[in-house]
């Protein structure tokens, strides 16, 4: 499954940067997050609660990050087990553009599932990804703008 989006944040591109490196804001603007422990400058350990359809699932899983532009872009990819629920894997590229005062963050992602989940069907799967992506940045973007006009 695919997925790409773009959000205008009213926040300089190095603090929007930042932010996407920050375990404590990424941990409040993941959807069902319960723990998010950095565990190098690049990896990440995550817990995630998520309810697609009628499966909910405990995701344990690591994310790996890829400065290789900051802070113009980075990547990232990981993988998450759910146990009979099933897992999770994939990656997005995210680019970070400026905007004026703000910035303008758009990301491309794939993702692959197996077990449980990806038997839902993938327009239940791909319209409950694009929720969740939704309220990931939306819940993201009011968290830098909060930390950028501190």
């Amino acid at each position: 499954m695919d997925l790409s989006d773009e959000i205008r944040i009213e926040a300089p591109r190095d603090v929007v940067y930042a932010g996407l490196n920050d375990p404590d804001i990424l941990r409040a603007s993941i959807p069902g997050c319960e723990e998010l422990e950095q565990v190098t400058p690049t990896e990440l350990h995550a817990r995630v609660v998520l309810k697609i359809g009628p499966v909910k699932a405990k995701f344990n899983g690591t994310v790996n990050l890829d400065p290789t532009d900051p802070p113009h872009a980075f990547s990232l990819s990981g993988d998450g087990k759910g146990g009979a629920a099933g897992f999770a894997k994939g990656g997005a590229d995210v680019t970070l553009e400026e905007d004026g005062d703000a910035t303008v963050l758009r990301y491309t992602a794939k993702v692959e599932m197996g077990g449980k989940i990806a038997q839902l069907g993938s327009r239940l799967v791909k319209g409950t990804a694009k929720k969740l992506s939704g309220k990931f940045f939306t819940s993201f973007a009011e968290a830098v703008t909060q930390q950028s006009a501190a």
